[in-house]
């Protein structure tokens, strides 16, 4: 009697896994996440700058590195949420800047300074849904949108502040004199005053993000309208709403961390453009492996893109080169960053099929 030949079948091991074992199982995994491209990036860096200088790890330089870093990833952290969707918002480096300015002029018209900073996050949160609701109800491309509310803000901020510097900031150290030794209390110590406070926020801000991205149902929406727009939509998501609320988000984390900056420094220059921040801030979430065509994007990625870049920053600085330099450095490492991304993507779709 002939029985029917069956093909053997793939090897499992005792946790189930296919053949090759726990290693082959642990590299997949670990090409696949897209923080891995600017954790092995900032890596290289900060051994080579620790290398090149011994004063790279002291805590004057470190902090330099965290005060530039800190503002650039509160926005990035925001803006993934955004270009998740595959939208962008240009106006979140400019709320970062106006909304310190909003907490001031409150706070001169004699607001106390709590009532200050709240109505001012409700500014900020404004503005989030302005943009959305242009863009989603009007149809407009976020694009332009937030193009037009960048320039608009900064506008209202030379206008108001008649091209005059902001100083000193509700709850920032007080200027020093001979007799008096500044002293700030545990608000301003925690609000900005802190050499780390601002890093830290980030960092919480970072965390909770990432939480909401990754494990909430708010997250998994975001996720789903920003990969097959209409098919979340069929699905019962909610899309426009959603990407009213991303919106807010980015324009509210940017402005709270923006009150958090301005303490630390005690003082605001109408001039200083957003432009700048938002640059950097996108620069971090691409650096970061955030796609954006939408659908796929990593909060965590894009703090550590922005770490990557404040190290960049006061690395070159340490070591003596010029500060024009940076921008070509700048540039240089974002492209390095979309490549080994590519490459790291073919490497994780050629493990899981072989």
């Amino acid at each position: 009697m002939a029985y029917p030949v069956t093909s053997p079948a793939e090897p499992k091991s005792s946790a189930g896994l296919p053949s090759g074992g726990l290693g082959r199982y642990l590299w997949s995994a670990f090409v696949a996440q897209r923080e891995v491209t600017p954790i092995i990036i900032t890596v290289a860096l900060f051994i080579f700058f620790s290398v090149d200088s011994s004063n790279f790890l002291t805590s004057l330089s470190l902090n330099a590195a965290a005060g530039f870093a800190a503002p650039v990833g509160a926005i990035a952290v925001g803006e993934v949420l955004v270009l998740v969707l595959g939208e962008i918002d240009l106006s979140a480096g400019q709320v970062f800047l106006t909304t310190p300015w909003v907490m001031y002029w409150l706070w001169q018209l004699g607001l106390p300074v709590g009532w200050a900073i709240l109505a001012s996050l409700f500014v900020a949160a404004g503005v989030g849904m302005i943009n959305g609701m242009i863009t989603v109800l009007l149809n407009v491309p976020s694009f332009v949108a937030t193009l037009a509310t960048n320039f608009i803000l900064f506008g209202i901020v030379l206008i108001e502040s008649n091209d005059t510097e902001a100083t000193p900031i509700p709850g920032s150290l007080p200027p020093q004199t001979s007799s008096v030794v500044p002293h700030v209390g545990f608000f301003g110590q925690v609000i900005g005053v802190w050499l780390w406070s601002e890093i830290l926020w980030v960092v919480a801000i970072a965390l909770v993000i990432h939480y909401v991205l990754k494990r909430t149902r708010f997250g998994v929406r975001v996720i789903a309208t920003g990969g097959n727009l209409l098919g979340a939509a069929e699905a019962g998501v909610p899309v426009r709403r959603v990407k009213i609320w991303c919106f807010v988000l980015c324009s509210f984390l940017s402005g709270a961390v923006g009150i958090v900056d301005a303490v630390k420094y005690g003082s605001m220059d109408p001039g200083n453009a957003g432009v700048n921040y938002i640059l950097y801030a996108v620069g971090a979430c691409v650096i970061g492996g955030t796609a954006l065509t939408g659908g796929r994007g990593t909060v965590i990625g894009a703090f550590i893109g922005a770490i990557l870049i404040g190290v960049l920053e006061a690395g070159l600085t340490i070591i003596g080169v010029s500060t024009n330099d940076f921008y070509v450095y700048i540039g240089l490492i974002m492209v390095v960053a979309m490549t080994l991304n590519g490459w790291l993507d073919r490497l994780a779709a050629h493990t899981r099929t072989s």
